[in-house]
């Protein structure tokens, strides 16, 4: 029976044996490689890469862009709402459809999209 030890705790060690392993000779790097692999059940080479890698010094995803100022988002949330949330790709498709039909009912206009 293996026991299995959670994420944090393979990158906790990851990055804990990154530093021993790259200034290690090569008869040490087998036995530190051995035992991260009996430790994490990883597979020898991608063991290899993660100890390999340089320390990462930022956490987390990097901040991305945004594409659309917040009365854009606001008017996308109207559409995707009266087209009763469906996804991103069907609502692409519906946008034209539906902006002509809620502007011929009103139901669209710039207050609307500013009052969320």
């Amino acid at each position: 029976m293996t026991r299995q030890i959670s994420m944090t705790t393979r990158k906790e060690l990851v990055a804990a044996l990154q530093l021993r392993y790259s200034s290690a000779a090569l008869g040490d790097r087998i036995k530190i490689l051995d035992e991260f692999v009996a430790l994490t059940g990883y597979h020898r080479k991608h063991a290899i890469r993660l100890l390999r890698e340089k320390a990462s010094i930022t956490q987390g995803t990097p901040a991305r862009n945004r594409l659309y100022d917040e009365a854009v988002r606001q008017a996308l949330i109207v559409l995707w709402e009266a087209a009763d949330r469906i996804c991103g790709k069907r609502l692409k498709a519906l946008i034209p459809m539906l902006v002509d039909a809620m502007e011929r009912h009103g139901a669209l206009t710039h207050q609307n999209c500013n009052s969320r």
